[in-house]
């Protein structure tokens, strides 16, 4: 059999591709990094696929299973993401698909009743989680799950709160590259805007916490329900393993008046997690003029051309990464502190 591997499909090419996704009951969202085709002949024997870090639309023909057809896939797109500098790979399937995948080097994460993660590394990540640093391991110890793009007074608000109530808080940043402001950046922001606090501890989430925006569903029959199966199984990840990592019995969300995503996320996590023994802490979120303080306000505003407004909505460290990156000009972050 014949590899080919393509950064876009069209023609013969893409026909066979979507034959082969149909009748495995997949359905890809694109765009995708990479696709590897794996021919016998004019037939298409198998197929997969990667998006960044993650692979996905996995397929053999009926005809070649048995005949390390996906292991050759996997292989191949594996090497690929390598020569580009990923070492570190996941998928998302089929519960039932697990020991399939188990078979070729790929570990369980976790999994739902609709969803299974599953990584390139065995117990990758208990040893990602066990290189955080943890500071408190009793008492009250609460959380928080934040993007910060980038960080807000906002954001400020529920933290102090959070360390209000609590021995200590650790606030996971998302390390998903995405929106304006590079999450090494965003990780930055969230910790030099609470290096007064003294029982904060800021990490990064790690690859393990994805937004919605991201996350593959492909393998679904019912795409309708793509935002709550993402959600279970992100709470999922964070009670097996950062709730027990780190202790945690808290976490900490806001209110969301403006996105009904989140709003949707919020109720989701509020029934999911306090049977479970984390409590659900919904703090109501910080106003200016009648309206709350949010990151996309903030990037509104950047979009404007507006930024003698951004000073009621970050804190000054903020203000100053903006003036690093030009966003605004060193001058109006002066005139703002």
């Amino acid at each position: 059999m014949e590899a080919e591997l393509l950064k876009t499909l069209s023609g013969r090419r893409r026909r066979a591709w979507e034959g082969l996704m149909d009748q495995a009951g997949l359905r890809p969202s694109e765009p995708l990094d990479e696709v590897l085709l794996l021919w016998d002949g004019t037939c298409l024997a198998a197929a997969g696929a990667r998006r960044g870090n993650v692979l996905q639309c996995i397929a053999v023909d009926p005809r070649y299973q048995g005949q390390d057809a996906a292991a050759t896939v996997l292989t191949q797109l594996r090497q690929s993401a390598f020569s580009q500098g990923i070492e570190k790979l996941f998928l998302y399937t089929k519960p039932k698909n697990q020991p399939v995948f188990q078979s070729l080097f790929f570990y369980p994460v976790a999994a739902t009743g609709d969803a299974a993660l599953m990584e390139s590394e065995r117990d990758g990540i208990r040893r990602f989680l066990a290189g955080l640093s943890a500071p408190c391991r009793s008492g009250v110890i609460g959380a928080a799950v934040m993007n910060c793009n980038p960080f807000t007074l906002g954001h400020r608000y529920l933290i102090e709160r959070a360390a209000a109530e609590c021995d200590w808080v650790y606030v996971f940043i998302l390390s998903e590259e995405q929106g304006l402001f590079p999450a090494a950046d965003r990780l930055r922001l969230a910790r030099e805007g609470t290096a007064d606090l003294q029982n904060v501890t800021v990490h990064p989430s790690g690859p393990y916490q994805i937004s919605s925006a991201t996350f593959p569903d492909y393998f679904l029959a019912d795409r309708s329900r793509t935002e709550e199966i993402h959600c279970r199984l992100d709470l999922q990840i964070f009670l097996d393993y950062y709730a027990e990592a780190f202790h945690i019995s808290r976490r900490y969300v806001g209110t969301e008046p403006l996105s009904p995503l989140t709003m949707a996320y919020n109720r989701e996590m509020a029934a999911f997690l306090p049977p479970r023994g984390v409590a659900v802490q919904e703090i109501s979120r910080r106003e200016r003029d009648g309206a709350p303080i949010s990151a996309s306000t903030v990037r509104r505003l950047l979009g404007q051309n507006r930024p003698e407004a951004l000073s009621s909505l970050v804190p000054p460290t903020t203000l100053r990464y903006l003036a690093e990156r030009t966003l605004i000009s060193s001058a109006e972050q002066e005139d703002h502190l």
